[in-house]
């Protein structure tokens, strides 16, 4: 029997909720000081989708019983995780710009048009959909050459500056998303912006090889829309038909390959 459920059952008289055993991982990890990943990345290494410890109303059960052991188990204990909340207005990357700030650096709406023209450190980067995962794969592998999507597929400036990255400096960039109707909706937006190829990593072969082996079932993350973008459109249709959809924190091993891979070429 798992030492957490012991001490949740003899305090609150009630039996631990069904899957609470997962967590025993992530709280020996804190007992532990062991520095974690983003939120969602933590969730997801322990089988549940992205949102389950951050978001009460995902996996209400198991939210509340995590919370709980937090606050009674660990309540006077800090808790060392990687934070995730990067999005909003600015412009965030990683080995992008030649400077000597620490990385990765933020540029804000004012700052942006400055850029224009800034000498690159690199020729290829990789664009990432989820916050949590730019700063986990930033974490893993301090030298690649990441761009934080997040929250920016309709902020002008940033969408302004990725485009003269592609356009008049030549940047190779290769996207990343969620394989969801919200993540592909995104990249299709992206893709508009751009006019240039994004998808060299996540092909439609990949995608549905992802679908079959990493999928979990929701008919609303899985719902048709309409797409433009032709590859894209064919993993909508993959997503759609087979009613599946994979979280980004899900790919991580299959990333660290595949980017390697890429930005080698």
């Amino acid at each position: 029997m798992s030492y957490y459920i012991d001490f949740f059952e003899n305090k609150t008289g009630k039996r631990a909720p069904k899957d609470a055993e997962k967590l025993d991982v992530l709280f020996d990890a804190i007992s532990r000081d062991k520095m974690l990943p983003p939120r969602g990345q933590q969730a997801v290494d322990l089988g549940f989708t992205a949102h389950t410890l951050n978001d009460s109303s995902e996996d209400p059960i198991i939210y509340n019983y995590y919370q709980w052991i937090l606050k009674n188990f660990f309540k006077d204990k800090s808790i060392r995780e990687l934070g995730s909340q990067l999005i909003g207005m600015s412009f965030v990357s990683a080995n992008i710009f030649e400077t000597n700030l620490p990385q990765p650096i933020t540029l804000n709406p004012w700052q942006i048009e400055r850029m224009y023209g800034f000498k690159l450190m690199n020729q290829k980067a990789i664009v990432i959909e989820n916050n949590g995962v730019f700063i986990w794969l930033h974490k893993l592998h301090p030298k690649w050459p990441l761009i934080n999507q997040s929250g920016n597929d309709f902020n002008e400036s940033y969408n302004e500056l990725l485009k003269n990255l592609v356009d008049k400096q030549g940047l190779k960039l290769t996207y990343l998303g969620d394989l969801d109707s919200d993540g592909i909706r995104i990249a299709d937006h992206l893709s508009k912006v751009l006019n240039t190829e994004l998808f060299g990593i996540q092909t439609p072969t990949r995608t549905f090889n992802w679908l079959i082996r990493f999928g979990k079932t929701d008919k609303k993350r899985t719902r048709k829309i309409y797409i433009q973008n032709e590859v894209l459109n064919q993993e909508m249709e993959s997503i759609n038909t087979l009613g599946k959809f994979v979280e980004q924190e899900q790919l991580i091993a299959e990333y660290e390959v595949l980017i390697n891979q890429w930005l080698k070429k």
